[in-house]
């Protein structure tokens, strides 16, 4: 097969239009695609191309969705090679730096950020929907006491359905926008629950009079006070990592909550189950193992052992590296001033030195810098949680708070869009031709 990118003019006159011309060199026939926004062709456009006119077509053959696009989404803007990142167009850095997290989510989910009326409005229904149903609890005390916090929390998510029932009409607009509001103001809820599950302490409610990361501080971490006021540089920057995870485009949570989605089912269930993709070490685990790649090179002298074990191919570099970008993450250096200003609080975390010389090498040494090993968004995260208290199990859970609206807006968005259907990806069949059933009797080696 042959394919030529033409810009064909029209005869005297300056109008272009791009295609892509595709010469089929088993039958010699020529295919005219045309090329959309964003240097893409339609995949059912291949179909035409067949050698006899009773075939299927042909399909794009694409593992793990490399380079596969699955929808037009106005919600979240990547430029991998420059490393930038827009939530409806907005640069992370301005809004990390001058919008709370609940005005962020309102953009997101929105489209445009609130006036001071709608932010309030927001804010109100948010914190006013803060509590779970008394049963939630009676399902989290049935899981041992060392139960994961993530288990539990998928596990809870997905009880939610069973009591809102009518969450099922998907296409009711209202009824969406009230189940968004409901997941918002209760994950942090369920992960304060999840949380003091597993660590055998009562469970703290709500307090409706506090933000939105201080309530969540407050139902983790209060212990026989009434009182509660958490530090307000912490405050802030958990509001700053709720921005900086909020969402980020087609991940593989992202893929799962539309795909389960596209079913028409529940947002409790498809969240759910966006939550379960979330949970591997490859996705929201992956700031727990740049801290345990940290405590395992133990002190600063031990890195350069460590950095060549990495080249032989014995290690990987956790923290370092991006399927997107090709470029600093622009949520790393966020959060890596971030880390700073907590630490002033908390007391320098003593992986810090360590986390710090590595990045040093990493932009410094062509091994690293040829392999656009950048340090990306998971590499500081840990260290800050870490120093605010929270045992590694309660990363994942921290990363699906602000997910969560995120994974919302794309939920809504893929219901919307007339291009969607159920999800159902082909395959090339590579498996055994048709063979005769044998009694077992005559089966043998």
């Amino acid at each position: 097969m042959h394919i030529d990118t033409e810009e064909h003019m029209a005869e005297g006159g300056t109008e272009n239009q791009d295609t892509l011309t595709i010469r089929d060199n088993r039958t010699g026939r020529e295919y005219e695609l045309e090329i959309l926004e964003g240097d893409v062709v339609r995949a059912m456009d291949l179909r035409q191309i067949k050698v006899q006119d009773d075939e299927f077509g042909m399909m794009a053959y694409d593992p793990s969705f490399m380079n596969t696009a699955s929808t037009r989404s106005t919600i979240t803007e990547i430029d991998g090679a420059n490393g930038i990142l827009r939530y409806r167009g907005f640069p992370i850095e301005e809004l990390a730096e001058k919008c709370s997290f609940l005005e962020v989510a309102h953009l997101i989910l929105n489209g445009e950020l609130p006036t001071e009326d709608e932010l309030d409005a927001f804010v109100h229904e948010v914190t006013y929907h803060t509590y779970a149903h008394q049963n939630i609890q009676k399902l989290m005390q049935g899981f041992r006491y060392d139960a994961h916090t993530m288990g539990i929390m998928i596990s809870s998510m997905a009880a939610l359905s069973t009591f809102y029932p009518e969450s099922k009409d998907v296409h009711d607009p209202e009824v969406r926008w009230n189940q968004i509001v409901r997941i918002v103001a209760k994950m942090p809820t369920l992960a304060a629950f999840a949380y003091r599950h597993h660590r055998g302490l009562p469970y703290v409610y709500p307090e409706n009079e506090l933000s939105y990361t201080a309530n969540f501080l407050n139902m983790l971490f209060r212990i026989g006070v009434r009182d509660y006021e958490p530090n307000p540089v912490l405050e802030r920057a958990l509001d700053i990592l709720f921005i900086l995870h909020a969402d980020h485009e087609q991940n593989c949570s992202t893929t799962a909550m539309r795909v389960i989605g596209s079913s028409l089912s529940d947002p409790y269930c498809a969240l759910s189950g966006a939550m379960a993709a979330l949970y591997g070490p490859l996705h929201g685990g992956a700031n727990e193992a740049v801290l345990r790649m940290l405590t395992e090179i133990g002190d600063v002298k031990n890195i350069p052992d460590f950095m060549e074990s990495v080249k032989r191919g014995e290690r990987r570099l956790m923290g370092f590296g991006h399927r997107v970008y090709k470029a600093y993450d622009p949520r790393a250096s966020i959060i890596k001033t971030t880390a700073h200003e907590v630490f002033e609080v908390t007391g320098k975390n003593p992986l810090l030195d360590i986390a710090l010389e590595l990045e040093k090498i990493a932009l410094q040494e062509e091994y690293f810098v040829s392999r656009n090993l950048y340090p990306n968004v998971d590499f500081y995260s840990g260290l800050i949680y870490q120093a605010m208290g929270f045992p590694v199990e309660m990363f994942p859970v921290l990363f699906a708070i602000p997910r969560s609206v995120g994974w919302l807006a794309q939920w809504q968005e893929m219901l919307e869009d007339k291009e969607q259907r159920i999800a159902r990806p082909r395959q090339v069949y590579v498996g055994e031709g048709e063979r005769s059933w044998v009694p077992i009797s005559e089966r043998g080696s």
